[in-house]
């Protein structure tokens, strides 16, 4: 199954690799945040894979967090797994779908925003769990559903009216439901999937474009349209955006959902979930009967964006 072109994918990755520094400010956020989950763990990892390192950012969060001794790099594409390279760790340029690596070699694998590009995610899970020790840790974060939501309505748009039809041009990506059933169907024990939205505002929706491309996050759709976008489709495009999505600031949103997924390498002592129905408390009880839900406020900015903490 060929949903991406992975060739086009590593054309991306080497050309935003030079300037990538202007653009990690998502890459960046997303690494502290899975580092922060991997200090909620009190077992250490000494040997780790960051599996899709993109430029080095997971490495300069983690800084020997989780008792990490040895840090594995590894980028599909050779420029920026060479640029990752200027930080010491060892690093290797291979596919995420190829892994190059023995069986129960790392005691944790890291990814951090790049198994959306997977063309067989179950496979590249499956050799995930294969190359960790047992009772080794993997933790990713990866796009999910709901990510650019807003261009992806504003182009559909625009499409039907200038050139009467649609094709695609932001790609598909895996939902919560999927991704459980992929990491229990891949071997994993006590496995667990998450969904953080993280908006970004904009005050020119090129700007977006611009952030797009230098992450190397452009289109790699395999049936996309092969020539340029029209000129009318695209000023038709944002038009929409500004129009439909525009907040009271005049700036525009774009919101990228990561989902992160953790799973542990089956081991006898592992602790096992328990059967529905047996627990001797009701979470209502122990919350004191408050609501759950809730959400966190304040923010942090990034030159022309405006990035929110979460909501």
């Amino acid at each position: 199954m060929k949903i991406f072109d992975r060739s086009l994918v590593r054309k991306h990755r080497d050309r935003a690799a030079d300037s990538f520094a202007a653009h990690d400010f998502l890459v960046r956020e997303v690494a502290e945040r899975l580092a922060d989950r991997l200090d909620d763990v009190t077992r250490r990892f000494p040997v780790a894979l960051d599996l899709g390192c993109h430029t080095g950012e997971m490495a300069d969060t983690l800084r020997g967090r989780g008792g990490i001794e040895t840090l594995v790099q590894c980028d599909l594409s050779p420029r920026m797994a060479a640029r990752a390279a200027a930080n010491g760790h060892p690093t290797v340029a291979a596919d995420d779908e190829w892994l190059p690596f023995a069986p129960a070699s790392f005691d944790l694998v890291l990814s951090n925003l790049s198994l959306h590009w997977v063309n067989d995610l179950p496979g590249t899970l499956i050799q995930v769990r294969r190359i960790l020790k047992p009772d080794g840790l993997f933790l990713a974060a990866m796009f999910g559903a709901g990510t650019l939501a807003e261009l992806r309505q504003a182009l559909m748009e625009a499409e039907l009216a200038e050139e009467g039809g649609v094709t695609p041009r932001v790609a598909p990506f895996a939902d919560v439901k999927d991704l459980g059933g992929l990491l229990q169907r891949a071997g994993f024990a006590l496995p667990v999937v998450d969904c953080d939205s993280i908006p970004v505002t904009y005050a020119d929706p090129m700007r977006l474009l611009a952030d797009l491309r230098g992450m190397g996050e452009g289109n790699a759709v395999a049936e996309q349209r092969k020539s340029l976008t029209r000129r009318a489709t695209l000023l038709h495009a944002i038009a929409a955006y500004q129009s439909q999505f525009s907040g009271p600031d005049g700036r525009l949103p774009a919101t990228f959902q990561v989902m992160t997924m953790t799973g542990w390498s089956p081991h006898p002592d592992l602790p096992k979930p328990a059967n529905p129905g047996t627990a001797s408390h009701h979470l209502s009880d122990i919350l004191g009967g408050g609501a759950i839900g809730g959400g966190w406020g304040g923010g942090l900015a990034f030159g022309d964006h405006c990035l929110a903490d979460k909501s």
